[in-house]
């Protein structure tokens, strides 16, 4: 019997345009005085703004962890909590960071996600198909191109990140500053923020989510990173000229899921009854139906999932996922790149399609893509504010 009665109140969505990932970069542009944007943040006047996004890093984790970042622990008390965009992944999160703009706008959906035009599903971060052109794809100019004109924009993150398509869809314009190493990357943002004239300076960070990945975000291989940014923010803040803004967020936080929470739907057949395509992330699974599929096969397809997991996650449809507000206004051209069907857990388990997914894949601990504040609540830290002495 379907568990409909089971079904939680959704969460709210994001605040896009007031108080999400998406906010920071219009913010700080406006605050440089780049026409076209608000500072709906509320952010300081100043004459040259970094910010460092740490890949993983959530609120929740930071709050637990803090006695490892007392320098980013400091910060905390003032700080603000944003929303990640929704899945909580880098893909689609990094895509409303660089653009401003809601998943439903700049077309990043998910880690993967279908591409309707090839009928296939295609990778959004780190393995972009050849017949996906990432300029076409998010068609939308990015913040930093929209502030190149005014003021000098640069990148500092790593040499492999410089021509990536994930960079050229929702990071490109401005200067690219390669640096490998942790000094490496500080002494290349310093290098740029002391450069004359009005900055915005970006600065990318994800050895805290590789570890995470790997060894899960309660792990000392986790707490080692989170060492080592804490010090490094604390190296950063302490050589910017005077005039300067530090800011620090996060794209998603984590969830560390036990291997035995871990479970392969598609050995269940009538979980993938109808689904042409599966995506998405092991906490919020995208299914694609067969075109034309009927509305009673679809129920079916939702019972099923809602009898098997849904005392364990929110399942909606896609209609409801856009009506709920979850990717934002969504462009017709976006409508077919979100699953017909998608499940957002709620408690500690991944999903994995194993037709799919590789034994490594299903060996990871740390996850993360779903609705849960966990996931979703990333910091927003000032380290640093004009004419301000460093903490020490």
């Amino acid at each position: 019997m379907a568990q409909n009665h089971h079904r939680e109140p959704l969460p709210a969505a994001p605040e896009y345009g007031k108080n999400t990932i998406a906010d920071v970069l219009p913010s700080c542009a406006a605050v440089l005085g780049v026409e076209g944007y608000q500072n709906v943040l509320d952010l300081p006047a100043a004459g040259r703004i970094c910010v460092a996004l740490v890949d993983g890093l959530g609120k929740a984790l930071l709050k637990q962890h803090g006695g490892h970042a007392p320098f980013l622990r400091s910060a905390m008390e003032n700080s603000r909590t944003l929303s990640a965009a929704i899945p909580t992944t880098t893909a689609a999160s990094l895509g409303s960071f660089g653009t401003g703009l809601p998943p439903g706008r700049h077309g990043m959906t998910g880690y993967d996600v279908l591409d309707p035009d090839q009928d296939k599903v295609v990778n959004l971060l780190g393995g972009w198909d050849p017949g996906v052109d990432p300029q076409r794809w998010q068609p939308h100019p990015t913040v930093f191109e929209r502030a190149e004109d005014a003021v000098r924009v640069a990148t500092v993150s790593l040499p492999r990140f410089a021509d990536s398509s994930m960079t050229q869809a929702c990071l490109r314009g401005g200067a690219f500053a390669p640096a490998s190493g942790v000094h490496a990357r500080v002494s290349a943002a310093l290098e740029e923020l002391r450069r004359p004239g009005p900055s915005l300076v970006y600065q990318y960070w994800n050895e805290l989510d590789k570890a995470g990945h790997r060894y899960g975000c309660q792990s000392p291989q986790w707490l080692e990173q989170l060492e080592e940014i804490d010090s490094a923010m604390r190296r950063l803040a302490a050589g910017l000229p005077a005039d300067t803004l530090l800011l620090l967020t996060a794209d998603h936080g984590m969830v560390d899921v036990e291997a035995d929470q871990r479970f392969d739907y598609s050995l269940d057949p009538r979980l993938i009854e109808g689904v042409r395509h599966t995506a998405g992330e092991p906490r919020m699974v995208q299914l694609y139906t067969e075109p034309g599929m009927d509305a009673s096969r679809t129920r079916n397809l939702l019972e099923a999932w809602r009898e098997e997991y849904g005392s364990r996650a929110w399942i909606l449809t896609r209609q409801e996922a856009i009506d709920a507000g979850y990717f934002g206004d969504v462009q017709e051209s976006v409508m077919g790149r979100i699953g017909d069907v998608l499940i957002a857990a709620r408690e500690p388990i991944a999903l994995f399609d194993g037709r799919r997914a590789s034994e490594s894949a299903m060996s990871v601990v740390g996850q993360h893509g779903s609705l849960t504040k966990v996931e979703r609540e990333v910091p927003l830290l000032t380290l640093q504010r004009p004419g301000k002495a460093v903490r020490t």
